[in-house]
C-alpha cells in the first residue's frame, strides 16, 4: 500500500525537471526495501518490483520535463508490456539503486530499461514498453510526437533520433507483439 501511495504522490506532486536532463539520460533513484515489499520468503516480491519500477519511471519522466509537458498537452503513459529477470534477492531494509533509462523508440512504443543494483551488483533487470495516450480521448500518441514536444520544450532545433534498440529488446518486442506490425510480421 505504501508504494501505491508513493506512486500517487509522485504523480500528483511530480519531481521538478532537472536542468539539462535529456530523454536519453539515465536517472538513478536510491530506495530502501520496506516490510510491505516482502513476500513470505522475506525477499522483495515480484509484484513489488513492478510497483518500484512505476515510481522510478514517474520520477524519470518528471526529471526530463515530461510531467509538466503531459499536463500541458494532456497525455499520460501506460505500460504496454514488461518483462523481468531476477538475479539476486533484495531483503528487508536493503538499500538499492534503481536506474531507469530510455533505450529507444519505434512507431508504437518507448522501450525503457530499469536495473536494480545493490552495492553495484545486479539484482534485477526489467524492460518496459510504454505507450502514450491522450488524457481525454484515449487516442494513442506516436513516440515521435512526444519526442518532438520534449525537444521543443528543451529548446532543441530538431528532435533526437532513436538509438538502435539492443537486439534482445527488439526481439522481445517482436515476439510479444508490441513492435510495429511490419517488424512483428517479418
Amino acid at each position: 500500500m505504501t508504494r501505491m501511495l508513493q506512486l500517487a504522490w509522485t504523480g500528483i506532486f511530480p519531481r521538478k525537471q532537472v536542468t539539462g536532463r535529456s530523454l536519453l539520460d539515465p536517472s538513478v533513484y536510491t530506495m530502501r526495501v520496506l516490510p510491505q515489499d516482502l513476500d513470505l520468503l522475506m525477499h522483495v516480491n515480484n509484484g513489488s518490483y513492478l510497483q518500484l519500477m512505476d515510481v522510478a519511471r514517474f520520477r524519470h519522466v518528471a526529471e526530463m520535463g515530461g510531467a509538466a509537458l503531459g499536463r500541458e498537452k494532456e497525455f499520460g503513459a501506460v505500460v504496454a508490456a514488461s518483462t523481468m529477470k531476477y538475479r539476486r534477492s533484495l531483503k528487508l531494509f536493503d538499500r538499492f539503486q534503481l536506474t531507469t533509462r530510455v533505450l529507444g523508440w519505434d512507431e508504437r512504443c518507448f522501450y525503457m530499461e530499469q536495473v536494480f543494483t545493490r552495492r553495484e551488483k545486479l539484482c534485477a533487470r526489467g524492460i518496459v514498453a510504454t505507450r502514450f495516450l491522450h488524457s481525454r480521448t484515449n487516442d494513442r500518441l506516436a513516440p515521435a510526437t512526444i519526442v518532438g514536444w520534449l525537444a521543443e520544450a528543451h529548446g532543441l532545433a530538431s528532435p533526437p533520433e532513436s538509438p538502435a534498440l539492443p537486439d534482445d529488446v527488439a526481439a522481445w518486442a517482436r515476439v510479444i507483439g508490441v513492435a510495429p506490425r511490419a517488424q512483428a510480421d517479418a
